[in-house]
């Protein structure tokens, strides 16, 4: 397990597909640059911030939703990329490339996802924690079974409030 986000191959990867991206968008006109790759290269990165955002989260339902958000971006990354591919601002070749990587990608998010969720079901206590043993719970008769439950005064009293 990673003991640091930076360390997160996950995250790598997305920090991989991101700064490519970025290299190629940097190179844009300015028209272009501003409409497609302004949103391209801010999906890039909100995929690697997600994961960084999920990572540092305490709760499992928070880790849960930024990978989802993360999820999110590299969909709309796709998209972007795309638009960029048609409008010839990218190569098919290339789009296809970084498209490619962003698949991948989802297929580790789902699984970071899914594992998460498995360590949700399933919780390692922890190893400095104090734990009582669970004492035994035995249903079964009494001795005293043949007492009453409620003594006769007990339910005249029960039917005169019912009454009320």
């Amino acid at each position: 397990m990673a003991l640091r986000f930076e360390e997160l191959r996950v995250l790598q990867a997305a920090e991989g597909v991101a700064d490519g991206i970025w290299r190629e968008v940097v190179k844009w006109n300015p028209f272009a640059r501003e409409v497609v790759g302004g949103q391209l290269a801010r999906a890039a990165d909100s995929i690697g911030a997600n994961i960084a955002e999920a990572f540092g989260r305490f709760h499992f339902g928070e880790k849960l939703q930024f990978l989802y958000y993360a999820r999110g971006s590299l969909f709309e990354a796709k998209y972007w990329l795309n638009r960029a591919s048609t409008r010839s601002l990218l190569p098919a070749a290339q789009a296809k490339g970084y498209a490619d990587q962003l698949t991948d990608l989802a297929r580790q998010l789902n699984t970071f996802a899914a594992d998460l969720k498995t360590q949700r079901r399933n919780p390692q206590p922890s190893p400095t924690a104090v734990r009582e043993p669970v004492p035994e719970y035995v249903a079964g008769r009494t001795d005293d079974s043949s007492l009453p439950l409620f003594a006769v005064e007990d339910l005249k009293w029960l039917e005169t409030i019912s009454n009320i």
